[in-house]
């Protein structure tokens, strides 16, 4: 199925209100009043989906829960930008229910990550609009991470570059996972796509999964041992080879380290094997994932990647 043309959100504003949603895993009442603080002190008001504090299981309640306060966020004139709370589990369950020329009639930018990929890339494939694969509403704010949010949001550039975290060199030295590494040297310009790497296996031969041609695909987890890893990329790799892509960047794979006294390969090796192969450029330890100091992503547009600069730049902007 092709993709339908790119659309573009508009941009956010100062005094814009965003919209909190939850559409995966339960929040507490401190979760939500920490984001809408979180939300707040950047200058923007806040409106509160109607189910927020809903729950069913890990769940933030029933689907249709979920779905009543996506659709109206996307329906409310009023808000300008849908903001998710938290990831968890559960998004997935949104993704045959989303009306999606519902969302096409109505652009705006939709900001999350880790479980969130999934609506990230079912909106995009069949939405066409670009969102952001950024810091979830209750993450603590750093400034790394909140300055490229709003240049990305707000101050959109016809090329935007984004360097690596310093931060996250700095804790390389005491946490190897932050290190940045370049597997297979060069650099790339493709379609940014991709995100957590557990969604995008799970989604991987249905009407949702991320098209990897030409694409600079980003992969990133968290507290999966190196096995789990290497099983999702082999799941990948068997529907989509990674050589159909532009470039492979991946993140910082936190806690994605093997079962103490197990002899296992490590995360490097593990990751290494799928992508010393490949004659495209090939990264580990980038700046993104569930990490503090992350860049945020505009889920569509093109971009380049420069391993020798260790920087990626956007060729566009992610809004109008």
């Amino acid at each position: 199925m092709p993709f339908p043309p790119l659309i573009k959100p508009r941009r956010l504003a100062p005094g814009d209100t965003v919209g909190l949603i939850t559409p995966a895993g339960v929040v507490s009442q401190e979760t939500i009043d920490r984001s809408v603080a979180h939300v707040e002190a950047l200058g923007l008001r806040v409106k509160l989906g109607a189910h927020l504090n809903a729950a069913h299981g890990n769940y933030a309640g029933l689907w249709a829960q979920r779905m009543i306060d996506f659709n109206a966020m996307f329906r409310d004139p009023e808000v300008k930008a849908i903001w998710a709370i938290r990831g968890g589990s559960g998004a997935l369950q949104l993704l045959p229910h989303i009306d999606y020329q519902m969302v096409r009639a109505h652009p705006k930018i939709l900001v999350g990550y880790s479980d969130l990929t999934a609506l990230h890339l079912a909106i995009n494939r069949h939405a066409g609009l670009v969102t952001f694969h950024g810091p979830l509403a209750m993450s603590t704010p750093s400034d790394y991470a909140t300055r490229h949010l709003l240049n990305v949001l707000m101050d959109p550039q016809p090329e935007y570059v984004i360097p690596m975290a310093a931060e996250n060199a700095q804790r390389a030295l005491s946490a190897p996972q932050y290190a940045t590494r370049t597997v297979v040297p060069g650099g790339a310009t493709g379609r940014l796509t991709g995100g957590n790497l557990s969604l995008v296996a799970a989604l991987a031969g249905t009407p949702y999964a991320a098209d990897i041609r030409n694409s600079i695909l980003f992969l990133e987890d968290v507290n999966e041992e190196p096995y789990r890893i290497d099983r999702m990329l082999m799941q990948l790799q068997m529907n989509q080879p990674f050589g159909q892509a532009a470039a492979v960047m991946l993140g910082v794979f936190e806690g994605c380290t093997p079962a103490p006294g197990e002899s296992a390969l490590t995360l490097d090796e593990t990751t290494d094997q799928h992508l010393r192969p490949l004659a495209i450029p090939a990264v580990t330890g980038w700046s993104f994932g569930h990490i503090r100091d992350q860049f945020t992503l505009p889920m569509g547009i093109q971009a380049r990647l420069d391993t020798a600069a260790q920087t990626l730049t956007l060729l566009e902007a992610g809004v109008v």
